[in-house]
């Protein structure tokens, strides 16, 4: 098996690269975020490889680094997820966001993806949550305070004051993190108007 390949980057295809490593040319397939982060024909690249074999073909599967490569996999572990439909979601996320994104159980940012609908993106966030933190350094207050919103058990200031930043149009994660840490510097039994105040402070930094 295949993990790694370095060489030079012989030519670029509309989802592909070919690696040039010592005259043996290898066909890999890559998500658009990690082609538009290599460099440019010619010169050196160096890619993680996931090696993916079946009865009618060997493919291999390029990425920036090792921690997109462990979302691919893991990706793929979901029902309904294939190669395509992982490369698709690293496409359009990074591993860090896209790690906060399970970890918050924000589907609407999964389903951002092209071919990503909402059940696909539900299962996503929900059967790796438990894997998410792994790869990301995510704060636990905000994880924990993403799922006592979730479950209704967060204190109502604090609830309201993260659905107030989202109604002013920032995103579930963001709110819940900035809330958060307002929550930290002001304490939970703060007044809703002071959290507010407080995560828009953290927002705007």
């Amino acid at each position: 098996m295949i993990g790694k390949l370095k060489g030079t980057l012989d030519s670029y295809g509309e989802d592909f690269v070919i690696v040039d490593v010592h005259g043996v040319g290898y066909v890999v397939h890559c998500s658009a975020r990690t082609l538009q982060a290599l460099p440019a024909a010619g010169e050196a690249v160096t890619l993680s490889i996931e090696t993916i074999v079946r009865e009618d073909l060997i493919r291999l599967y390029g990425f920036e680094s090792d921690a997109e490569r462990e979302w691919f996999r893991l990706l793929q572990t979901v029902q309904g997820v294939g190669a395509k439909v992982a490369l698709s979601v690293l496409s359009t996320l990074k591993p860090s966001e896209l790690a906060s994104a399970v970890a918050m159980r924000d589907k609407a940012m999964v389903a951002r993806s092209q071919g990503v609908g909402p059940k696909v993106a539900e299962r996503i966030v929900t059967e790796l949550k438990d894997k998410a933190p792994a790869f990301t350094a995510l704060d636990p207050a905000v994880v924990h305070l993403s799922g006592a919103l979730d479950e209704k058990r967060a204190p109502r200031p604090i609830a309201d004051a993260v659905s107030a930043l989202v109604n002013l149009g920032y995103g579930q994660p963001q709110a819940a993190a900035a809330i958060a840490a307002a929550a930290r510097e002001a304490g939970e039994d703060a007044e809703t108007a002071k959290l507010i105040r407080l995560g828009l402070k953290e927002l705007s930094r």
